[in-house]
C-alpha cells in the first residue's frame, strides 16, 4: 500500500490560528510550522495562489521542517486562468496605467511562471515539495478552451509534480469521467478528487480518480451549502464545515483504494471552521491507520466487531 499523507490546506489560516490549537510559545510564524509539522506529515500552501511565493520564505520552510515532510503548492492565480489583481504582480511587471486586473499574455505568463517555479526550488531541492496544485476556475468547462488551458500549464510545468482540481463539474460528469481521466493520464498530471456538498449547481461529484502511478489527491472542501456562491463575504462561508463520521467513513475505503493504485496519496482538509480541519485531518488518519477498516464512534475511531 502507498504512503498516504493526511494534513490540512494551512497552517497559518486565522480561524484556526484564533481556535487556540497551537500551543503558547508556538504561535509566531517559525513557531506554528513547526508545531504543525510535529503533527502531521504535509500541508499544502494556498498563500501563493494569492501573491507570488518567496524564495526567502520556501528555504525558511525547508529549514522548520523534518526530512520527509512534503508541501503541496497552490499555483499563483495568473497560471490557471483566474482573474488576478494588478497589485499582486512583483512591481517591476506592473505597467503605468495597468487597470485594476491583470490583462495576461504569453510574454508575462512565460515570466511569472519562471519567478514561481524559481521560488519555490528550494522545497524542491530539499526534497519538501510535494505537488504543484492547478485549481482550474470553475467556469472552464471541458472542451477545447479548456483542454488549451491544460495543455498550456503542462508545457510550462514540464518536470514539476503537478495534481490539477476541476471545478466545474462537467468534467467529472458520468459521461465525461473517463475523458477526463484519460487526458490527465496521458500528460502525467494526478487528478485531485474532491469532496464537496452534493445536489447544488457547482457541486463537484466524488469521483476518486487515480491518473499517475506516482501520486493522487483528495482535498476536502466541507459540506456548506454556500459552495459554489459568489455572494459578497460568501467565501469563508463555502468552507466553514465541521466532518462528521458518516461524510468522512466512505472515503476512507476510497483513499485505501487510491493508495493499491498510486505510489503516495495526498489528503487535505480545507474545511475552514476553527480548528475543524485539524481533527478531522486527524480522525481521517487514525482511521486509515486502524486495521481493519473501523468507523467513527464518539471521540474517536474505533475498530469494528
Amino acid at each position: 500500500m502507498a504512503d498516504i499523507l493526511v494534513g490540512t490546506c494551512s497552517w497559518t489560516d486565522p480561524a484556526l490560528m484564533a481556535s487556540g490549537w497551537y500551543p503558547a510559545g508556538r504561535r509566531d510564524a517559525e513557531g506554528r510550522l513547526r508545531h504543525y509539522a510535529t503533527r502531521f506529515p504535509i500541508v499544502e500552501v494556498d498563500s501563493t495562489y494569492y501573491g507570488m511565493p518567496s524564495r526567502r520564505n520556501s528555504t525558511l520552510w525547508a529549514q522548520r521542517t523534518p526530512p520527509g515532510f512534503r508541501f503541496d503548492v497552490k499555483a499563483f492565480s495568473l497560471l490557471t486562468g483566474h482573474p488576478t489583481r494588478t497589485a499582486a504582480l512583483p512591481t517591476d511587471l506592473r505597467q503605468p496605467g495597468d487597470p485594476s486586473r491583470v490583462r495576461a499574455d504569453s510574454g508575462l505568463l512565460r515570466e511569472v511562471w519562471l519567478r514561481f517555479s524559481s521560488a519555490l526550488e528550494p522545497l524542491r531541492t530539499s526534497g519538501r515539495l510535494g505537488a504543484l496544485l492547478f485549481q482550474f476556475p470553475p467556469w472552464l468547462a471541458p472542451g477545447p478552451r479548456g483542454e488549451q488551458l491544460v495543455e498550456e500549464c503542462t508545457r510550462r510545468a514540464e518536470g514539476w509534480p503537478v495534481a490539477v482540481e476541476f471545478r466545474h463539474p462537467e468534467w467529472w460528469s458520468t459521461e465525461r469521467q473517463a475523458a477526463t481521466a484519460r487526458f490527465l493520464g496521458s500528460r502525467g498530471m494526478a487528478a485531485v478528487a474532491v469532496d464537496t456538498v452534493q445536489g447544488l449547481p457547482a457541486s463537484i461529484p466524488p469521483i476518486a480518480a487515480v491518473t499517475t502511478p506516482y501520486l493522487a489527491v483528495v482535498r476536502f472542501h466541507g459540506r456548506s451549502t454556500s459552495w459554489g456562491s459568489t455572494a459578497p463575504g460568501s467565501k469563508e462561508e463555502s468552507y466553514r464545515h465541521a466532518y462528521t463520521e458518516a461524510e468522512l467513513a466512505p472515503w476512507v475505503s476510497r483513499v485505501r483504494e487510491m493508495s493499491r493504485r498510486a505510489g503516495v496519496v495526498h489528503v487535505l482538509f480545507n474545511n475552514c471552521c476553527a480548528d475543524a480541519s485539524v481533527r478531522a485531518a486527524e480522525a481521517m488518519r487514525n482511521a486509515l491507520e486502524t486495521d481493519p477498516p473501523c468507523t467513527l464512534r464518539g471521540p474517536g475511531w474505533q475498530r469494528r466487531a
